[in-house]
């Protein structure tokens, strides 16, 4: 006899964020022990890619405390309590993810690894659709017409 889905209040998305992240960010570093592609000088790679860490922080922690001050759950495996449209959510709805991707392209700059650079866009492919994808038909289902015009009003990315 078929047992009915236990409903649940999270997205199911593939894998936490960070955990992606990871993954990626340590294929990145074996492949580039395995092969080593060196593409910029010295001067030049630590600047850029401390630049664009902090970058990525000045997406993601905002996003963060957007979150906080909402009172709803970071977690992709906690429920949403609320739909968070302010901070840098008034322009992208993926804040926390492109402080991911930036994240990854800055250390992949800094350590001078093109294999780091080269995987943001799978990463990024990665999030879209495994990760992103779900959480907008969570959200939808969730928040109704008020996820659907803050989806129509806020870009996914930048």
């Amino acid at each position: 006899m078929h047992q009915p889905l236990v409903a649940r209040d999270n997205p199911g998305v593939i894998a936490r964020p960070p955990l992606i992240a990871l993954a990626f960010l340590l294929a990145g570093l074996a492949l580039d022990w395995l092969r080593p592609a060196p593409f910029l000088p010295a001067a030049v790679q630590y600047a850029v890619g401390a630049a664009v860490i902090v970058i990525s922080f000045a997406f993601a922690i905002p996003a963060l405390l957007s979150f906080r001050r909402a009172g709803t759950n970071v977690p992709t495996t906690r429920p949403t309590i609320a739909l968070v449209t302010t901070g840098p959510y008034r322009f992208s709805r993926n804040p926390i993810y492109v402080g991911m991707i930036l994240l990854l392209l800055g250390i992949g700059t800094m350590v001078d690894s093109v294999w780091l650079l080269a995987l943001a866009v799978p990463f990024a492919f990665v999030l879209r659709y495994g990760v992103i994808a779900r959480e907008e038909r969570y959200l939808e289902g969730k928040f109704g017409d008020a996820y659907r015009a803050y989806r129509a009003s806020v870009r996914r990315w930048i």
